[in-house]
């Protein structure tokens, strides 16, 4: 789980710089009276950047910046692949993990598997990946299938 959480940190850092170059792309469409939070469609403006970004990376890549910094992978539980939809039930659904003051993150601390509300309602897990291949290692973390 703490890499989990440093994972989380690596790519804050990376999300908040781009709402910001995000903010500043609108300036002239919205002037600068927009507020997040305040502002339904900037709001979501905002929040669709920040879906792209992340459901792209995973997508993609099966990984974001901090993912592969902490040397980590996005795989579907079935090992199909995976698209935009269930991107976006994972994306909706770790928002909703976080809210209740990290309630569906700390449920993954009490199952074996490690698996948060968002990696169960999206089929989706992750997996620690070997330092030279970047793909999943059969054996993670201490061989009983900690997700991060």
């Amino acid at each position: 789980m703490p890499r989990r959480l440093l994972v989380m940190l690596y790519d804050a850092l990376l999300v908040v710089a781009l709402l910001i170059i995000a903010g500043i792309v609108a300036l002239p469409f919205t002037g600068d009276t927009q507020q997040a939070g305040r502002d339904v469609p900037y709001t979501l403006y905002l929040v669709a950047v920040w879906f792209v970004y992340l459901g792209g990376c995973w997508i993609h890549a099966g990984r974001t910046v901090g993912m592969r910094a902490w040397k980590v992978r996005l795989v579907d539980v079935t090992g199909s692949p995976f698209g935009w939809r269930r991107a976006g039930i994972r994306f909706t659904m770790s928002l909703l993990s976080a809210a209740p003051a990290g309630a569906g993150f700390i449920a993954g601390l009490f199952r074996a598997d490690r698996a948060c509300w968002h990696d169960r309602a999206s089929g989706t897990r992750l997996v620690r990946t070997t330092p030279s291949s970047g793909r999943a290692t059969q054996d993670q973390d201490d061989g009983r299938g900690e997700q991060e």
